[in-house]
């Protein structure tokens, strides 16, 4: 078996992840982990675990604080009650966003109301006005509408900008009634980039990393149950900027 090591980077963030493959691999720069499972749904778990991961992977390289993170509900007159109805809307929203800015880039999700289980979106773009999104909107109210956060905290720690957090509640709005995609994206939206993989040459362990890359921090380190090693850094967070406070007296 040969032990062997891989990055891939996703705007902040930066994942390392260190396995074995056989030894009759030949081209161990495109190895990737092939795990082995004792039953089917952990396969077709370890599948959703893959889905889940490539997607904050896009997310975290296509946006950040400039980006606008909006929740769009429908008004009486426009409410839908089946997704099938839901997603013509979504798909006509989408098309008239990227006709007005077709540099844009989208992923948009539908999910129901905890309360009122109405039908609503929840989108994140970047390249789009506040006020466009407003106008263009036009089916009901958005009750949030709102830029990314600069620094994002996880147990304390300030990860800076790893949008993983709110990408893994996204994905999770999806339930089967829904059906199809878990979301939908729209324009030319950045792949992370992954290096090849490469020979490890050291013994890693959870408690010994490999080296952050220049300018990154280390945040997670842990051992999988399927054998390898999975280490998580991201981009140096800037510390967060404090609000101002007005003089006595002033405006």
């Amino acid at each position: 078996m040969q032990r062997v090591k891989t990055r891939l980077f996703s705007g902040a963030v930066c994942e390392q992840i260190v396995f074995n493959v056989p030894d009759r691999v030949r081209d161990i720069r495109k190895a990737e982990p092939r795990p082995r499972f004792k039953t089917e749904e952990e396969r077709a778990q370890h599948r959703i675990g893959i889905s889940r991961r490539n997607h904050a992977r896009l997310f975290n390289a296509n946006f950040g604080p400039t980006s606008l993170y909006s929740t769009l509900t429908f008004n009486n007159e426009y409410e839908v009650h089946t997704f099938q109805e839901a997603r013509r809307l979504r798909d006509n929203f989408t098309r008239r966003l990227m006709y007005h800015f077709p540099n844009a880039k989208i992923l948009i999700y539908m999910g129901r109301g905890k309360g009122t289980h109405r039908i609503h979106f929840h989108m994140v773009s970047e390249g789009i006005p506040e006020d466009m999104i407003t106008k263009l909107w036009g089916m009901g109210e958005i009750v949030r509408i709102e830029n990314l956060k600069a620094n994002n905290y996880y147990n304390g720690i300030d990860h800076g900008q790893d949008y993983t957090g709110l990408a893994n509640y996204l994905f999770d709005h999806w339930t089967p009634e829904q059906g199809g995609h878990r979301w939908k994206k729209a324009g030319k939206l950045d792949k992370p980039d992954r290096e090849p993989s490469t020979e490890v040459k050291r013994n890693y362990t959870e408690n010994k990393p490999p080296r952050p890359p220049k300018g990154y921090i280390l945040v997670e380190s842990k051992a999988t149950k399927y054998g390898y090693l999975y280490y998580k850094y991201v981009r140096q967070p800037e510390p967060p900027k404090k609000a101002r406070r007005k003089k006595a007296g002033s405006g």
